[in-house]
């Protein structure tokens, strides 16, 4: 069965381009024209697996959007934007964003980004350490997702694969370039300023064992527990 793919953006034009490209790789497309028709298609059209969002819609942003998705799924959203600027970035991935592309784009970079997110968001390959636990901390790989202290917490993909790496490297200090090239290992263009802010994301909705993630100043983070 084809994955279905929402996109939200004001430009029929950009719509109709991204919507061919993603069909010929053998995607369902639904789309939307403003940031309150992406939503109403969201809540009624459960079987929606990666959203794409312009920033700039009519009615409601994609910030906004992508914000109140992420309250409730963890689904993979890449957002579109004509503005390059780095707090825009920063601004889009502090909302949940998984990735963060800038117009004018190339819509084979766009497929490399959709095609590679929903191969992270299948899950993991079968095998005996899909469970990870740590200080009250349970990551479930296959299932995709995380408890702290017997309550589910909704991460975007890409903090639940950033919380996956820590704890898959408990109590080794790891470098932002490291955990760049283990998190973000493919066709990735950005800085290492990208990591501080998911980390503050995660820790935040981790609650008190955001603790557990140390940082490192000049260097990086840990993820060690005080015994």
């Amino acid at each position: 069965m084809a994955k279905k793919i929402l996109i939200a953006d004001d430009e029929e034009r950009l719509r109709k381009l991204i919507t061919d490209y993603l069909v010929r790789e053998g995607y369902e497309v639904v789309d939307a024209a403003d940031g309150e028709a992406a939503l109403d298609l969201f809540y009624n059209d459960r079987d929606i697996e990666l959203v794409i969002l312009d920033v700039m819609m009519p009615k409601m942003n994609g910030f906004d959007v992508c914000k109140e998705i992420r309250e409730t799924s963890h689904l993979p959203i890449i957002m579109l934007t004509a503005k390059g600027e780095e707090n825009d970035v920063l601004n889009g991935f502090s909302y949940g964003a998984d990735e963060y592309i800038s117009k004018p784009f190339s819509p084979k970079i766009l497929m490399a980004h959709v095609n590679a997110l929903l191969r992270r968001a299948d899950g993991f390959a079968e095998g005996e350490n899909n469970l990870l636990e740590a200080g009250g901390i349970v990551v479930d790989k296959q299932g995709h997702m995380v408890t702290v202290d017997g309550k589910e917490v909704i991460l975007s993909v890409k903090e639940f694969e950033l919380l996956t790496y820590f704890l898959e490297n408990r109590n080794i200090a790891l470098s932002r370039d490291k955990i760049l090239n283990g998190v973000w290992s493919y066709d990735y263009f950005g800085d290492a300023r990208t990591i501080d802010t998911h980390v503050k994301k995660l820790r935040a909705k981790i609650g008190e064992k955001g603790a557990y993630i140390k940082t490192i100043w000049g260097m990086g983070y840990k993820f060690e527990i005080d015994e």
